[in-house]
């Protein structure tokens, strides 16, 4: 297959050509091809395809309530709608068992997956269960542990250590210092999250692999003049990443997030959604930020807002469901309105830094001979009109 676009975006700019596909991988990227057929994009931009590193469900999947390989293949169906062609399932803070239970679950997801299936469910990121409970969040305080290196090689193990490729802990532990080290020399990247750090702590540490902070702001020690906390260390050193979650404005202020570009600039910011698949709750589940609570109610979830009105949705329903937490594109398009951030910064965001964070950039996360075939087609609004995983369309829009 070729595609031809006034503007493909690759790594050395954008490039008024032609893209080949061949296998699932780009073949080349030039300006002229002769006699040879292809399908022509004009005007529209071609951009690299975005990775979530942080989701726990979407749509008419959740891996953290229903923990199946289908939940995975689910989220797969309903992510690459929002322009997402990797991402990372998501684990909770739950019972050390079912943790483990479904990382078993999650390798059969990872090792059936087929492009045909949606975005490439690449591996698994463990948020906790080795966090602090004074910033525990929406994460169950009685499952929170201290880190030790026995209980990482039980989670690591369940999986196989190749498909974690990320784990969000709270440094200031006890035993998280060995942990670090043991995840560093196994090649998993570690996030500071649901963490009372002090900024001494984590510089620290840093050198022996925490690379950045899960959901900036959210779940951590906050900013003082006198003790800069988790959020000071972020702005501070200059090689933390900032993982900013879907942009609504209710969890972090757009103003917040404007006070971390400005400082980090997009090359320290990595966007994510951390969407929950809230129509798959196992049982009633409040949101305090949301103001609603669901209800599983068979195939349907209720959802009752604290002023008392209700509705129904069916969970297995995409479109039903689809909006019923942000999603990563809708995320994409209010940061560049709310912010006049360019369309070159989004790639920077959302495709070429999460993708060198875990070490696979040489796969992922920019437009380049060789690399896989994951592509977003949008029009001259930004709107989505077409995504490719491994060069195969993922007919994203309802016929």
């Amino acid at each position: 297959m070729i595609i031809r676009s006034r503007n493909i975006h690759t790594e050395k700019g954008v490039v008024d050509g032609f893209l080949k596909v061949e296998d699932g991988r780009i073949t080349y990227i030039k300006e002229e091809v002769k006699g040879e057929d292809f399908l022509d994009y004009g005007d529209s931009h071609i951009i690299p395809g975005f990775l979530d590193l942080h989701v726990h469900g979407f749509g008419t999947g959740s891996f953290w309530y229903e923990k199946t390989e289908e939940s995975l293949n689910a989220m797969a169906r309903s992510m690459v709608k929002e322009g997402v062609t990797t991402f990372l399932g998501t684990t909770g803070t739950d019972d050390l068992e079912e943790i483990k239970e479904s990382l078993v679950e999650a390798k059969k997801a990872v090792e059936n997956w087929t492009p045909e299936k949606g975005s490439r469910i690449l591996g698994v990121h463990l948020e906790g269960p080795f966090i602090n409970k004074e910033f525990k969040g929406m994460q169950k305080e009685e499952f929170c542990l201290d880190p030790t290196v026995e209980v990482a090689e039980e989670l690591l193990s369940a999986i196989g250590e190749e498909h974690v490729y990320l784990m969000t802990l709270a440094p200031e532990l006890p035993g998280a210092e060995d942990v670090i080290k043991h995840l560093h020399e196994k090649k998993v990247q570690i996030s500071i999250g649901h963490s009372a750090a002090e900024l001494e702590d984590i510089g620290r540490l840093k050198g022996y692999g925490l690379g950045g902070v899960t959901h900036m702001y959210s779940g951590m020690r906050g900013f003082h003049h006198r003790r800069p906390g988790v959020v000071g260390a972020a702005l501070y050193f200059e090689d933390l990443y900032c993982e900013f979650a879907k942009q609504t404005g209710m969890t972090v202020s757009h103003e917040a997030f404007r006070i971390a570009y400005k400082v980090k600039g997009a090359k320290g910011i990595m966007l994510c959604t951390d969407c929950t698949g809230l129509a798959h709750v196992k049982s009633p589940f409040h949101h305090y930020i949301r103001k609603e609570t669901y209800i599983p109610d068979g195939e349907s979830v209720l959802i009752r807002k604290d002023s008392g009105e209700e509705y129904r949705l069916n969970r297995r329903d995409v479109e039903a469901v689809k909006n019923l937490e942000m999603g990563y594109f809708s995320s994409v398009k209010t940061i560049m309105e709310k912010h006049g951030i360019s369309l070159e910064e989004i790639i920077t965001m959302a495709s070429e830094n999460p993708a060198k964070y875990i070490g696979v950039f040489d796969q992922v996360g920019s437009l380049k001979d060789g690399k896989k075939a994951d592509f977003l087609v949008l029009d001259h609004h930004m709107d989505l009109m077409e995504v490719y995983v491994e060069g195969v369309s993922q007919k994203i829009h309802k016929e």
